[in-house]
């Protein structure tokens, strides 16, 4: 990608989440309102109002940093929410590939606004969003 398709994506995520700056939320915040607090909880504590619904309980994301030696698993949180690794952080594949989902709203969005290729770039972007705004929800 060139550095004027990246700035392009930067800007087009930017206006994307133009509505949600008027309210004062980042755009990983309204990601985690939109996908993760149905099952995670507003809070990130696993106490979502589908819990009662899936097998299983749900993992306390606020907790991933203190039980990986105080260091916040970037990678492994970027790929279970991205889909591309099924690891233990939720015990079971009930937790949906939101990249598929990212991705195939980029590439819509994208085709609407003439960058058609810039869809994974964009994606991505959504769920390093979504990673940095877990990470803000650790406790100490």
């Amino acid at each position: 990608m060139t550095r004027i398709g990246f700035a392009a994506l930067v800007a087009m995520a930017s206006s994307a989440g133009s509505a949600v700056a008027q309210d004062a939320m980042s755009i990983g915040q309204f990601e985690f309102a939109n996908s993760c607090v149905q099952c995670h909880g507003t809070a990130g504590k696993g106490d979502g109002p589908l819990v009662s619904f899936l097998t299983g309980s749900m993992p306390d994301i606020t907790q991933l940093q203190k039980s990986n030696g105080g260091v916040f698993p970037v990678t492994r949180v970027f790929n279970t929410i991205d889909g591309s690794a099924r690891i233990g952080a939720h015990g079971t594949s009930e937790m949906p590939a939101w990249g598929q989902r990212y991705r195939a709203d980029a590439a819509e969005w994208l085709s609407y606004q003439g960058a058609p290729g810039e869809a994974e770039a964009l994606a991505q972007l959504r769920v390093l969003a979504l990673v940095e705004y877990v990470a803000s929800l650790q406790e100490q």
